[in-house]
């Protein structure tokens, strides 16, 4: 039997989620190296050593950045994945839904891409078996749509997510809140994703 929910466990969460927000924004902005405690608290209206109440430190906190986006790819991936029995549409599907996630999430997608190496050993470990996991999901995907062994099936995967990931790097925030700009990713890595050798 679980306990109730109470206000001050809801108010905890939204603490919680808080910090991770603002400390993805910051290490995005700063690097993890260019980035205190106390930035963080600042950032959430409370001090530095009130973060401990929630994470056991700086590292602590970006393995929770990390592995959380990591968690909620593959599981909104499987979600997207098993909401369409048609091949192409669930491959669409898929697109579109990193496409959102590049597009919303660029401060987590810049962090992943530079501070992974911060990483405690434990956290480093799992978001590496989330990522295969997310890459196994998409190759299972794709398997139906062209003649590829599991090696070739990877690349294409791997690379369409480099085409993806690089929109934090390459396009300013305006444009990527423009419908357009998601709709160009989406065409563009479906054709990676498919293109005939």
């Amino acid at each position: 039997m679980t306990s109730p929910v109470t206000a001050r466990d809801r108010a905890k969460a939204e603490r919680s989620d808080a910090i991770l927000r603002e400390a993805a924004r910051l290490f995005a902005e700063r690097g993890y190296n260019g980035v205190s405690l106390e930035d963080i608290g600042a950032a959430v209206g409370v001090s530095g050593p009130a973060v401990y109440r929630h994470f056991a430190g700086k590292q602590a906190l970006l393995g929770a950045v990390l592995v959380k986006v990591s968690a909620d790819l593959v599981a909104g991936g499987t979600r997207v994945a098993e909401s369409d029995d048609d091949a192409a549409a669930r491959m669409h599907a898929l697109v579109a839904f990193h496409v959102e996630f590049a597009l919303g999430d660029a401060d987590v997608i810049r962090v992943q891409d530079r501070d992974v190496a911060h990483l405690a050993d434990a956290d480093r470990a799992e978001v590496r078996r989330l990522q295969r996991a997310y890459i196994d999901l998409w190759m299972d995907a794709l398997a139906p749509l062209i003649d590829a062994d599991a090696d070739e099936l990877r690349l294409r995967v791997q690379a369409c997510f480099g085409l993806i990931n690089s929109t934090p790097h390459s396009t300013r925030a305006a444009a990527r809140r423009h419908a357009a700009t998601a709709a160009t990713l989406v065409a563009m890595a479906e054709a990676a994703l498919r293109a005939v050798i």
